[in-house]
């Protein structure tokens, strides 16, 4: 017998919401960008083959949108990201499809990846994926120049017990979705 996720009712609830045509100042939507950017490279820098790769697209524009937000990167000569001109021509667009924000959640916490429409340059699409394949954040390592090894690790495997107890909720919870097959 399926029964009915309780949590259905919320995201029927978010979807039929009127999306208010709001805009964030754009100060604040400039650094939250520069913030993104500085995490992006924080992450990249973890991986020399990343930068490597990186760098042999100097220059190369990628857009990335979802819903009604979006930004510009280019690839720096140091294989970095840096913020692109809103007027740059770009050669890569990476949109994430799915519009839900509860659903996004959904697959983050699962370890999953959203869908996203690639258009433009393969073969920065293709570095781009090699990126998200291979580049990790470590943040054990981060922590533990804070606060030190042992309470990075501690504080780590606390995480990831979060984190799985959190995906088995959601992998039994999604499993009484009507139209799913039941465990």
């Amino acid at each position: 017998m399926a029964t009915q996720s309780p949590f259905s009712w919320l995201e029927g609830f978010l979807q039929k919401l009127p999306r208010p045509n709001l805009q964030p100042p754009t100060w604040a939507v400039h650094e939250a960008q520069r913030r993104m950017v500085l995490m992006l490279n924080h992450v990249l820098m973890q991986e020399s083959e990343a930068t490597t790769r990186l760098a042999r697209q100097k220059g190369r524009v990628m857009l990335v949108q979802w819903r009604s937000f979006s930004f510009k990167l280019v690839a720096t000569p140091a294989g970095l990201l840096d913020l692109a001109d809103a007027e740059a021509a770009t050669d890569l667009v990476l949109t994430v499809t799915d519009e839900s924000p509860l659903a996004l959640a959904q697959m983050a916490l699962r370890g999953d990846k959203p869908a996203v429409r690639i258009e433009g340059d393969v073969q920065l699409a293709a570095e781009v994926n090699w990126l998200t394949e291979h580049v990790r954040w470590d943040m054990e390592e981060d922590l533990a120049r804070i606060v030190g090894d042992v309470p990075a690790r501690t504080l780590s495997q606390m995480a990831q017990g979060l984190a799985a107890g959190l995906r088995q909720f959601l992998t039994r919870a999604t499993s009484f979705i009507p139209g799913k097959s039941t465990p």
